[in-house]
């Protein structure tokens, strides 16, 4: 599917070739067919919401009043944020019995106040927790590359909403790659804003350490629209980096380890056509992500904040979650305030070590994941889940652990099965990196 783009909508809506009635009902219409995955991309959808707000957002441009180059557009937003006067559900059935929200989260109100149309809510791995996009309660939407295949997570929905053309652009959340992955295996954009750039308030949390909120979507360009907005600031698409002035690093550890035939020779050939578009490009010795595992050993961040938020919802609830989510989030009952605390000096000795190599660098790069999307045959027992869940994970996660931005972009074939590859800026260095990825995307679309 080709798919279009929010500034040739954009366009399309201000030269009156379409309307914004006419994008909602198309996208409605994929959402609904009975052929395709809406059902398993959505928990919820905002049919006659989205009607209303389309048809408002056509009135408006008429009028001559046009907020933002989303306005009119359709857009999905991911299950885990508060939409006044609905219960939040975050991909369980745990919350059920939660009071509704009082007020849309900041993300939420943003894209409306930006004229976006929302469709629907998203449906992700129970509470974020997991990189395969596997959903018990709610189903696992088919890979569009391949429906045999995990559309990767947590923010599954949001990838294939845009994938299969349910949505121009989706909100997903980031805590170990939740944006990245599902775009990776998705053939989409995805991107990764430093954390503390776009509030989390009113949404469910996974980590308050590591959450990040970003877009999945067609383009580099389209991904910095959306980023814009969700940190309210200024929408401008950044200018691509010039090529030929920049250097990247390839860490030689960790991240390069156990990569699958079609990961290797995507990223192998995406480096060479980049190196010779004029980027200098680098292998360095990062030895100290070996260290990772180790530092995360009994839980990390994601299970000790995950229990602080969960420990009462479990006790009253704990039948009603996914069987594999449950206990990775108990593990972190068994981690003291010492461990925590000894987490926090580690992290922020690693950020130091990192950024010491790397800032000579205008960006470092690896494959998004080692592998492509596993089948969902293959996801079926305990032992299958983990370590794949662990494999989509793991080149991700160094971001988030690092406080960087990041942005993955595919490299496949158009006979191959996606790919992303991954583009890590230092930490604030978003719209920088955001320049970056447009200069690499275009090499990759051309190649």
């Amino acid at each position: 599917m080709t798919r279009p783009t929010i500034a040739a909508l954009a366009a399309d809506l201000a030269a009156g070739r379409t309307t914004s009635r006419a994008l909602v009902e198309q996208a409605l219409a994929r959402i609904e067919d009975p052929a395709g995955e809406g059902a398993r991309t959505f928990i919820k959808v905002y049919r006659q919401q989205a009607l209303a707000a389309a048809d408002a957002s056509d009135a408006m441009r008429k009028a001559g009043l046009v907020p933002s180059p989303l306005a009119g557009l359709p857009v999905s937003i991911k299950n885990l944020c508060d939409v006044a006067g609905e219960t939040t559900l975050s991909g369980s059935k745990a919350l059920a019995d939660a009071p509704p929200a009082a007020a849309d989260a900041p993300v939420v109100a943003r894209l409306r106040a930006a004229g976006a149309v929302i469709v629907g809510s998203t449906n992700m791995s129970e509470f974020a927790f997991s990189g395969v996009g596997y959903n018990p309660h709610y189903g696992t939407p088919g890979n569009p590359a391949d429906r045999t295949r995990v559309p990767g997570g947590s923010s599954s929905g949001a990838a294939v909403s845009v994938a299969d053309g349910m949505a121009v652009a989706a909100l997903g959340t980031d805590t170990g790659g939740s944006v990245r992955i599902p775009s990776a295996v998705c053939g989409l954009v995805g991107f990764k804003p430093t954390a503390r750039r776009v509030p989390i308030d009113g949404v469910v949390p996974l980590s308050t350490s590591l959450d990040s909120i970003g877009p999945l979507a067609s383009s580099v360009a389209c991904c910095a629209v959306v980023d814009a907005v969700f940190a309210a600031q200024p929408i401008a698409v950044p200018e691509p980096a010039r090529l030929d002035a920049l250097s990247f690093a390839v860490p030689r550890h960790y991240v390069m380890s156990d990569l699958d035939a079609t990961v290797s020779a995507a990223f192998s050939r995406a480096l060479t056509v980049l190196a010779a578009a004029g980027v200098r490009i680098v292998e360095i010795d990062l030895f100290m992500l070996d260290e990772l595992p180790a530092i995360n050993a009994k839980g990390g961040f994601a299970a000790s904040e995950a229990y602080a938020w969960h420990k009462d919802l479990i006790a009253r609830h704990e039948a009603l979650y996914d069987p594999i989510i449950a206990p990775r989030i108990k593990r972190g009952a068994q981690m003291s305030a010492a461990d925590y605390i000894e987490l926090l000096g580690r992290r922020a000795d690693l950020q130091r070590r990192v950024s010491a190599v790397t800032a000579d660098f205008d960006a470092v790069v690896m494959p998004t994941c080692p592998i492509v999307a596993p089948r969902i045959a293959d996801i079926g027992d305990p032992d299958g889940f983990t370590r794949n869940n662990l494999l989509l994970l793991r080149n991700c996660t160094v971001g988030n652990f690092l406080d960087r931005c990041a942005v993955s972009i595919p490299c496949q074939r158009p006979d191959e099965l996606p790919v992303g590859f991954m583009v890590m800026g230092e930490t604030m260095s978003d719209r920088r990196t955001l320049s970056i990825g447009r200069a690499v995307e275009a090499v990759l679309r051309a190649g």
